[in-house]
C-alpha cells in the first residue's frame, strides 16, 4: 500500500506544475535572412525560446490579425518584465517576401521592440514547405489558382534548446496568460 501512496503522491506533486508542454519537436536548422538582411539561425537563437509563426506580406486574411496579435502579446511580455524572449516569422511566400517588402509590412504594425523580431526570407517555397512539416507538423501550400498562400495560424512555443513545445491560437483568441506563464516556466529551467 506504501508503495501506492508514494506513486500517486508523485503524480499529484507532477500535476502541480502549471506548465503543459505537449509537444517536443526538435526544430530542424535553418540559416535564413531577417527583414534587417541579416542571418538569422537556429544556431543564434540557442539559449533563447522563442515564439513562431507562418505569414506572408500580400495576405488578406490570417496574416495581418496574427502579427497585430504578436505585436500585443509582445506588450504583454514587455508588461510581465520577461524580456529574455525573440519572435520569429517564417515567410510562406519567400519569392515576394523581401527583406524589403517585409520591413514594409512590419513598419505598418506599431511595433514596441524590433529587436526582438526576426521575421525569415531568403529559401524557396520548398525549404520552407519541409520546415513547417518537419519541425511543427504543419502545413504550407499554394491556395488554388490566386497568390495566396495555406499555413498554420498558430503560434509556437521553441525552447532554449530548439523544440517545440507547446501551440496556441494565434489567429483567434490568443491565450496571452498562458504564453506569458508558459515562457516563463521554460526560461526558470
Amino acid at each position: 500500500m506504501r508503495k501506492w501512496g508514494l506513486v500517486a503522491c508523485l503524480l499529484g506533486l507532477a500535476g502541480c506544475s502549471s506548465f503543459r508542454g505537449d509537444m517536443h519537436w526538435k526544430v530542424a536548422d535553418f540559416n535564413y535572412t531577417n527583414q534587417h538582411q541579416t542571418n538569422t539561425s537556429l544556431a543564434s537563437l540557442q539559449g533563447t525560446p522563442f515564439i513562431a509563426y507562418f505569414f506572408f506580406t500580400n495576405c488578406t486574411t490570417v496574416c495581418p490579425p496574427m502579427t497585430m496579435n504578436m505585436v500585443k502579446l509582445q506588450k504583454e511580455l514587455q508588461a510581465a518584465s520577461i524580456d529574455d524572449y525573440a519572435l520569429v516569422g517564417f515567410s510562406v511566400d519567400p519569392t515576394r517576401d523581401t527583406p524589403a517588402v517585409i520591413t514594409q509590412y512590419i513598419n505598418q504594425f506599431p511595433v514596441a521592440d524590433k529587436s526582438k523580431w526576426h521575421l525569415l526570407t531568403g529559401y524557396d517555397e520548398a525549404a520552407i514547405t519541409t520546415l513547417a512539416a518537419t519541425s511543427f507538423k504543419a502545413i504550407v501550400k499554394p491556395e488554388g489558382g490566386s497568390q495566396q498562400m495555406m499555413h498554420a495560424t498558430n503560434f509556437y512555443l521553441v525552447d532554449q534548446q530548439g523544440f517545440v513545445r507547446k501551440s496556441y491560437d494565434g489567429y483567434g483568441q490568443v491565450p496571452v496568460s498562458e504564453i506569458l506563464n508558459d515562457l516563463a516556466h521554460i526560461q526558470s529551467k
